[in-house]
């Protein structure tokens, strides 16, 4: 059997793979500083906000770079040359998803408002929209946004998907972003799960938030630039639309910025995929990628090739 050479960027993460094929050996190298070695078969990069890392990954001789992450925007710009870069695909879907309905949910049925009367020693009942019967569109669909979708017809909710490129599949059409002008006065909540490119980069501006319904709900769970942060703000102020994001621009939000302010944004602090199920499946797919290698299959998830 072939050998191997796997960079792990900490303890945690090498303890959540265990016993890997005889031959695979393991160095820890969060890439915070020169390579321990000078050529690796898989670098697992460290989670969240550490890009400009890949730096270091210059002049290594790396056969697959795995990130713990699906999104992978700036990666392009801070990867050397040579190198073959997966995503992280199947490892957040789901708790991302779990994380939309539950934004979704507390704003629809008005649970900050309980949660800030209840702080208040106030018993304050109140009627609120439902998720039953409302029109949902989403704007993205790839894994996250089919699981997105998955969960929301057992809510008895109609869905508009929204892609970069119209198609169908078994369950109907996806319109292109072209159709948004007359879809988004049709919707009564809109998520938002598209990758941050060039195209989607303030996606969200005052034009895209004046075609929305009044009172209706936009969702974030993809990244802050995609929206235009002063036209949320604006649209918001006037109560107009209401807010849950999960990502915002910039990122970490100030303290004291006005959307913390608003009683009708509700924000959580980008942890879609921070739940108990990222490890498991993270260790999981670092062991099929180090598996698909001794077999001499292609890795998952290829995204870049630099």
């Amino acid at each position: 059997m072939s050998s191997l050479l796997v960079s792990l960027p900490d303890s945690v993460l090498r303890e959540a793979v265990g016993e890997l094929p005889q031959g695979v050996e393991v160095v820890e190298w969060a890439l915070d500083g020169p390579a321990p070695r000078p050529r690796f078969d898989i670098v697992v990069t460290p989670y969240m906000g550490k890009t400009d890392r890949l730096a270091h990954l210059a002049g290594v001789d790396a056969r697959l770079v795995q990130c713990q992450s699906i999104g992978y925007d700036g990666v392009d710009r801070v990867l050397p040359a040579g190198h073959v870069f997966a995503n992280a695909a199947s490892v957040h879907e789901t708790s991302t998803a779990e994380l939309t309905l539950a934004l979704i949910l507390a704003s629809q049925r008005g649970i900050p408002d309980f949660v800030r009367a209840a702080d208040a020693g106030e018993w304050a009942p109140a009627h609120h929209p439902s998720l039953a019967d409302r029109t949902v569109l989403l704007l993205g669909y790839g894994g996250v946004g089919q699981a997105i979708e998955s969960r929301l017809l057992a809510f008895e909710t109609t869905l508009i998907r929204v892609a970069r490129t119209a198609r169908s599949d078994e369950r109907g059409d996806i319109y292109g972003f072209e159709s948004l002008p007359e879809l988004l006065p049709q919707a009564d909540i809109v998520v938002v799960g598209v990758p941050l490119t060039a195209e989607t980069t303030n996606l969200i501006d005052d034009a895209f938030l004046t075609q929305m319904r009044d009172g209706s709900l936009l969702v974030n769970i993809a990244r802050g630039a995609v929206a235009d942060t002063d036209a949320l703000l604006a649209h918001a102020t006037r109560g107009r639309i209401r807010l849950a994001l999960d990502v915002t621009d910039p990122e970490p939000l100030p303290a004291g910025h006005p959307l913390f302010a608003l009683p009708n944004v509700l924000i959580s602090p980008h942890v879609g995929g921070a739940s108990s199920a990222m490890l498991p499946r993270m260790a999981r797919l670092v062991r099929e990628q180090v598996e698909r290698m001794l077999r001499d299959e292609p890795p998952l998830n290829v995204v870049l090739t630099s």
